[in-house]
């Protein structure tokens, strides 16, 4: 018996199919090209601070802030780094954030352990009364911070802004670390306490290990704010000796007022390693603010 193929059907053709996007594919195209714009608005006062950095001078008051370099030059950063004394100010800025930011993230850490998952008596109101910190400005406590200071003989002294830092900065990081803590299961804690561990030991073999995106986060943040802090230091330092970046910027003003790029390289120049650390670090901040929300 011969079996023959079927002969082939010509299928037709639906001439009605167009290749163009639908209406999901346009409403994506637009929305990457809003996206784009305010990605672009968004960055332009660094692009235009980065344009005024490597301009002369004189180009930048001939033709405008907002017009393009005729040519460029990298004399700016030597001399911003010359007038901002930024090889003192670099160096006390270094020694505070060092100092601040481990003692800010512990305390921290041990208080939002505390209040997430020790039972002790008004802790709705030690969480109140620390929630409260996030509410009241800096300006406010200007005048009796100083006064503190003075009796306490910590003026002009980069460790004298310590204690400051600490206050302001620990509400926020207790919010953050706090919120962590409470989605650690507490049958991980009771079993612990079961083998015998204490709250301490909990806390630095248990708590701590598991907590390193959320820390990581909150020392970066602290990190930020205390490198960019600057009413604090320029109301309790006085000599160039022990001021800090942002006060040392402001050598720039007086008889070095008009030098506009000199003080848009000294910006970059201070700015450099928080950019380092922010763009090698970001993929931590934006796990450990997200942590909780995604186990909850």
């Amino acid at each position: 018996m011969t079996i023959t193929a079927p002969a082939p059907v010509d299928l037709p053709v639906d001439t009605t199919q167009s290749t163009s996007p639908g209406p999901k594919g346009r409403r994506g195209l637009v929305m990457t090209f809003v996206l784009v714009v305010i990605a672009l608005f968004w960055i332009s006062p660094l692009a235009l601070l980065v344009i005024t950095a490597v301009r002369p001078l004189a180009d930048f008051i001939g033709n405008g802030p907002l017009s393009w370099p005729d040519q460029l030059t990298w004399s700016n950063f030597k001399d911003a780094w010359d007038i901002g004394n930024f090889a003192t100010t670099y160096k006390n800025s270094a020694i505070l954030a060092a100092i601040k930011v481990p003692l800010g993230v512990l305390f921290s850490a041990m208080l939002g352990f505390a209040l997430a998952k020790l039972r002790m008596r008004f802790r709705r109101t030690v969480m109140f009364t620390v929630f409260l910190g996030l509410t009241i400005p800096i300006y406010i406590t200007i005048v009796p911070v100083f006064i503190m200071m003075r009796s306490l003989g910590a003026t002009d002294s980069i460790f004298g802004l310590i204690g400051p830092y600490l206050a302001f900065g620990i509400p926020f990081e207790v919010l953050v670390l706090q919120s962590f803590f409470r989605q650690i299961p507490d049958e991980i804690i009771e079993a612990a306490k079961v083998d015998g561990a204490g709250d301490w030991r909990v806390f630095f073999t248990m708590i701590l290990p598991l907590s390193v995106p959320a820390l990581v986060t909150v020392a970066i943040l602290d990190a930020v704010a205390t490198w960019n802090e600057f009413l604090f230091a320029l109301i309790l330092l006085n000599s160039d000796a022990h001021k800090t970046i942002p006060v040392g910027l402001l050598n720039f003003q007086g008889q070095f007022a008009n030098n506009n790029t000199g003080l848009a390289a000294g910006i970059l120049i201070a700015v450099v390693p928080i950019l380092i650390a922010y763009t090698l670090l970001q993929r931590w901040i934006v796990g450990g603010l997200t942590a909780g929300s995604l186990k909850g």
